[in-house]
């Protein structure tokens, strides 16, 4: 077991836990003002694409991501207009988005690359491997700041958790959840492009590999706060990282190797027992999920 516990493990825990540092960052903006967002996973997947598809046909990374930047604003735009503006059931419309970009952008990647499977190859010096891991883990604090000391954030908590008072007190509260979904989608979108043209040099179809869900569960462990959620993240990135370090070195009794696919599952099933564990413990804000219907 020492074999799994190495310098290396350090490095790749902060990779792994990148992506989903910005993915749960953002929902928290969509979920502390009362909006529901399970559409992590699509707008991540649209991130993911846009990146790599811009990337390679500029040469650009910094087009690459702007371009990833707007398709995840794209995304969450229509999220919050169908759950805001027509006030759709909220889980519904991020399941309906995620089940859309799980096929769309393999179809835009066949129609513009002649590959559903993946977009072609970046070369290596049109990555950006470590803009996105200082950007995700800078904007822990930053994000604790606008939440807890800016009218902005105190605005947008409060929309979150009595509507009704924060219009009363003049506060728009559809335009604070138009942005708290926006900037979702922008800081998942960013999630999504570290996975395409950071991590990796191409975009696979379905490569965020149910990422954006267990950001979502980050953010309920971590109970809606920056530091906690991020701490979430760097534990599930840590055991990706290890599950990885296990293949191949951790063997059962009879001296065979561990199926991969069993190793794999570690992730998810931790995931489940965080949530079964912890979720009954955490207070979401009391407007999430409600539909705010304005008095005449």
């Amino acid at each position: 077991m020492a074999d799994l516990f190495t310098i290396s493990l350090v490095f790749s825990t902060i990779r792994l836990s990148t992506p989903l540092v910005l993915a749960a960052l953002g929902g928290m903006f969509s979920e502390r003002s009362g909006v529901i967002n399970i559409a992590l996973e699509g707008m991540m997947l649209a991130g993911a694409f846009t990146a790599a598809a811009m990337t390679y046909s500029t040469g650009s990374p910094s087009t690459g991501l702007a371009a990833a930047i707007g398709a995840g604003l794209l995304v969450a735009l229509i999220h919050a207009v169908a759950c805001i503006r027509y006030k759709a059931d909220q889980v519904v419309v991020g399941t309906a988005i995620n089940i859309l970009m799980l096929g769309l952008p393999g179809f835009l990647s066949g129609a513009f690359f002649l590959s559903s499977g993946s977009t072609p190859q970046i070369p290596i010096e049109q990555l950006i491997p470590r803009v996105p891991i200082v950007l995700a883990f800078a904007l822990v604090p930053i994000t604790w700041y606008v939440l807890n000391r800016t009218p902005f954030g105190l605005r947008l908590r409060a929309v979150g958790e009595n509507p009704e008072a924060a219009d009363a007190a003049g506060i728009n509260v559809a335009r604070m959840r138009y942005s708290g979904v926006l900037l979702s989608g922008a800081l998942a979108a960013i999630g999504g492009a570290y996975l395409s043209i950071g991590q990796s040099s191409l975009f696979t179809r379905n490569m965020t590999s149910g990422r954006g869900f267990i950001a979502l569960a980050a953010l309920i462990f971590g109970k809606w706060r920056p530091l906690q959620t991020m701490l979430a993240c760097v534990f599930f990135g840590l055991t990706e990282a290890v599950t990885i370090q296990m293949q191949g070195v951790v063997k059962l009794p009879s001296g065979e190797d561990i199926p991969v696919q069993f190793i794999q599952m570690v992730p998810y099933v931790l995931t489940i027992v965080v949530l079964a564990g912890f979720i009954g413990h955490s207070r979401p804000p009391r407007a999430l999920g409600h539909a705010y219907e304005k008095e005449r």
